[in-house]
């Protein structure tokens, strides 16, 4: 196969490209000491590597990017990662955001080329960031009987209950992201989803007005709300049988494997965004390893 230059591709389409590639050289890379083959472009003059365009060009820690997913989907939080991999919590960070990044992209490119779902369920689940007064609301979808995630997003709400005036007073009026939440996430579910597949999910009376407008040929079942159980952490329900198992095991799961979501933690989220890439995170983890076949 002809190697093509990075560079002069930027500029004419590969069609009609005639650059003439040779090789000049090779180092040896200091993260994983593998040996990487230097390229020289005769036609621009510019030099470039088999690792240019890579994700991971140009980070000097690339050999713990494996370890930091799997120790952020199996509940640890970020100052032990640090902790054990020897390196410092901004290292770390860092990671949460790159993983985070690529985990949603090949996320949504593996359910692309899976079978289209035909049973849906779908819900909202609350945690907060850096305090009970701003929370923030999780809006998951995943596939009944096979609990694989398909879409998730998050959006910040307004406070309730008792801490309703104080949140008012302290932070000032917060605005309610919600329906565009659940916008969003039916956007993703439109190449995931069958047309005519089946929705489930709780009695929320903006539900079935969210789903109608983006697969308004869907069928639509709705099951009354149940008590939760203390095992699950809330999220499975203290009945014998639940109509939403799928989703609630999977948010049981959300709970227990992502360290800020925790009910009873000291770890929590100082940016939503940060969230956000964790979730994604946790969704690979959870679609490729946790539900992988024996």
């Amino acid at each position: 196969m002809k190697r093509l230059c990075p560079y002069c591709e930027s500029i004419e389409p590969a069609s009609e490209l005639r650059s003439h590639v040779i090789k000049a050289g090779r180092y040896r890379r200091k993260s994983d000491c593998r040996i990487v083959q230097i390229f020289k472009c005769l036609t621009c003059r510019k030099y470039f590597s088999a690792a240019t365009g890579h994700p991971c060009f140009g980070q000097k820690k690339r050999q713990i990017n494996i370890k930091v997913l799997r120790d952020l989907a199996s509940s640890t939080s970020m100052r032990r990662i640090a902790l054990n991999l020897r390196v410092s919590r901004t290292t770390v960070l860092r990671k949460l955001v790159f993983l985070g990044v690529q985990a949603e992209l090949q996320v949504h490119e593996q359910n692309l080329i899976k079978s289209k779902a035909i049973e849906v369920q779908f819900d909202d689940m609350e945690t907060f960031e850096h305090t009970k007064c701003k929370p923030l609301s999780i809006t998951l979808a995943a596939e009944k009987g096979t609990r694989r995630i398909l879409a998730f997003e998050v959006s910040q709400m307004a406070a309730k209950g008792k801490l309703a005036k104080i949140a008012l007073k302290k932070y000032g009026p917060r605005k309610d992201g919600r329906y565009f939440g659940r916008k969003k996430l039916f956007q993703k579910l439109e190449g995931l989803v069958e047309p005519t597949a089946t929705f489930e999910s709780d009695e929320n009376p903006y539900y079935p007005k969210d789903l109608k407008r983006h697969f308004p040929n869907a069928v639509h079942i709705t099951h009354k709300g149940q008590r939760g159980s203390i095992v699950g952490q809330g999220e499975l329900k203290k009945i014998r049988f639940d109509p939403l198992f799928s989703l609630n095991h999977t948010c049981a799961m959300f709970r227990d494997n992502v360290k800020r979501l925790g009910r009873k933690t000291w770890c929590t989220t100082k940016k939503p965004g940060n969230l956000r890439a964790h979730l994604a995170i946790y969704a690979l983890f959870h679609n490729n390893i946790l539900l992988r076949p024996p």
